[in-house]
């Protein structure tokens, strides 16, 4: 009887071997004369387990890691195919402690199946969630998705259910979804995970947004960066045609959507949706003002709803078990459940999914387990790049995106990058100046020029020049940049650099590094 190994085919396992060590499992089995069936699964999102081999057993699936190709004979030596003790041995997936705490709802399937078997999708609850979409009227299912209290996963939060009942009373011939999949911040995951892991719950998402909004073409517009994710998207749909889930008749019901893939370029700024569409359009990604909305004037001036990766790959299942059940996780405002993506310099980086409402505190000690230096955290970056830094006074916190907000901070995409106390906060928001100068459409003057001018503020405070008037000349800076700035990319550049100064103000004095300098420009 044929045994099922999995080895998972996520980029971030790619990048740790995972290809060699799924090579040297098929080649110790032919040469073992043993029948094995090797499936490349996503990721369970602990990267610091990768790659992670999983064996089906009676008791369930086994887990041993990190696996490398020297360990292959031994693990086959000790009784792999029955899931035996050896060094390398985790016991069950399932309970594992970081695993085991999640509540994985968007990330259900996630490294559990083989992401291009419509089969194993189906076996484990997939495309329920379209099945009573066709069955209802598209109101209905904008109510249900309303009801429910999903907001955007890509950063801003806003409310999903209001996006999409603008796009469903906007009257037009012609509708789009467009999926924001151009992740872009720094130790953000998600959807790649998702795309390269359980790509047909983006796929089902995306045709259940088209037949809530009356749209019958959609577009997931994803980053060069990801060809790994682009290679299995594509795949995924045409997969999904042939089966019928897209196409002129989805599911053999009376609404037609269809979708494909585009890459971009690699600007950050097309991250921003405006910017996007521009890019979808073959233009070059400037950002547009608004209004007029995208949801009544978007791609090709067509009403478009725009959502991120996790945003529709979250409506399948609040469509397959109810409004009620998915608003029951959270609290406040944030209903659902959120990926926590936690990288840095952490011990137990990886994706970790779980209702709205654990502490700043409890994420990066109790789920991070702290840095992998083994020094004492000394902030935290919420948000990706353009994301403010907590210091530990701040670890009370519980993640929420009002909560976040009172502390001048931002949730954006869940990404979280730990840094111990060597970091030099000063360099971390002159990084964030200059991210922004690389990185701006230009459009706008606040940005363009503010972000410039910025990195040349913070190099004279490195140079202890005036530090006090440098300082203030900063702070109001990031005022016009934050107000004046005609989207988030300006906007949000002034937050690291703010919370840097605001808490870590010991690292914008005078050091003696700093009067080194000076002195020599004397």
């Amino acid at each position: 009887m044929s045994v099922t190994i999995y080895v998972p085919c996520d980029a971030a396992a790619l990048a740790l071997g995972a290809d060699q060590v799924a090579n040297a499992i098929a080649g110790e089995a032919v040469k073992r004369g043993l029948d094995i069936k090797l499936v490349r699964n996503g990721s369970r999102g602990m990267v610091w387990l990768e790659p992670l081999v999983e064996v089906a057993t009676d008791k369930g699936r086994m887990a041993y890691g990190p696996v490398d190709v020297a360990d292959v004979a031994s693990l086959f030596d000790s009784g792999l195919l029955k899931g035996k003790e050896h060094p390398l041995s985790l016991g069950l997936t399932e309970e594992i402690p970081f695993f085991k705490k999640q509540t994985r709802l968007t990330f259900a399937r996630c490294g559990v199946t083989d992401p291009l078997s419509l089969d194993d999708y189906r076996a484990h609850d997939g495309l329920k969630g379209l099945q009573n979409a066709v069955a209802m009227q598209p109101a209905d299912i904008v109510a249900q998705v309303t009801d429910s209290g999903l907001r955007g996963r890509g950063g801003a939060g806003f409310p999903t259910g209001i996006k999409w009942k603008t796009v469903h009373d906007t009257q037009s011939p012609r509708k789009y979804i467009v999926c924001n999949a151009d992740e872009g911040d720094s130790g953000t995951f998600a959807d790649r995970m998702i795309m390269e892991g359980d790509p047909f719950v983006l796929i089902e998402g995306m045709a259940i947004a088209g037949i809530a909004v009356g749209a019958t073409k959609g577009y997931l517009y994803t980053r060069s960066e990801y060809p790994h994710a682009i290679a299995m998207m594509e795949q995924a749909v045409e997969i999904a045609r042939k089966a019928g889930v897209l196409g002129a008749s989805v599911l053999g019901s009376r609404f037609a959507f269809d979708m494909e893939v585009r890459t971009g370029a690699g600007a950050y700024v097309c991250g921003e949706e405006t910017a996007l569409l521009e890019s979808l359009e073959g233009k070059r990604g400037l950002v547009r003002a608004k209004p007029p909305l995208p949801a009544h004037k978007g791609l090709f001036g067509k009403p478009t709803v725009i959502n991120n990766v996790i945003s529709l790959a979250s409506v399948p299942v609040i469509m397959d078990k109810g409004a009620a059940y998915y608003r029951d996780f959270g609290m406040g405002r944030s209903r659902g459940t959120i990926p926590l993506q936690i990288a840095g310099n952490v011990k137990y980086g990886g994706l970790f999914e779980t209702a709205f409402g654990l502490t700043l505190g409890e994420i990066v000690d109790d789920i991070g387990g702290g840095t992998a230096s083994g020094r004492p955290v000394k902030a935290v970056q919420v948000g990706g790049p353009l994301g403010a830094y907590f210091p530990r006074a701040l670890f009370d916190t519980p993640f929420d995106y009002e909560a976040f907000a009172a502390k001048d901070g931002l949730i954006g995409h869940a990404g979280l990058v730990v840094f111990d106390d060597r970091a030099d906060m000063l360099k971390q928001a002159r990084f964030a100046m200059e991210f922004c100068a690389i990185e701006s459409c230009g459009k706008c003057t606040p940005c363009r020029i503010g972000s410039t001018r910025g990195v040349e503020v913070i190099d004279r405070i490195a140079a202890g020049v005036e530090t006090d008037t440098q300082i203030e000349v900063l702070t109001d800076l990031c005022q016009t940049m934050k107000f004046g700035s005609l989207c988030a990319l300006g906007g949000f550049a002034p937050y690291p650099v703010m919370s840097a100064l605001t808490h870590f103000e010991e690292d914008f004095r005078p050091r003696p590094e700093s009067q080194t300098f000076v002195q020599a420009a004397e």
